[in-house]
């Protein structure tokens, strides 16, 4: 055992990354914008936001394949919030 697992550290260069999809500002706000454009304006908004995103996250070193997951879990959260947004719209038909 290292000494320092002994004395109850972690290891230094371990980071964890704040999930994106927790991140409930960052989600409303984009799923607000997203809902305010569309066409070409809502899609290169969607990639712009995205890319600034991942390129943010692999800066602060997250792996590649950790930082695709956390788009997707991104994306996922947004869909939600705009279902939230509309879901008065669908229940008056």
């Amino acid at each position: 055992m290292s000494s320092q697992a002994m004395n109850g550290q972690s290891n230094p260069t371990t980071i964890a990354f704040f999930p994106l999809a927790s991140r409930r500002d960052l989600v409303r706000r984009s799923a607000i914008e997203l809902d305010r454009l569309n066409g070409y304006a809502a899609t290169e908004f969607w990639k712009t936001t995205c890319r600034r995103l991942g390129n943010e996250l692999l800066e602060l070193g997250c792996p590649e394949d950790e930082m695709r997951a956390e788009i997707m879990d991104f994306q996922a959260a947004v869909q939600v919030e705009l279902m939230w947004l509309h879901r008065g719209e669908a229940a008056q038909g």
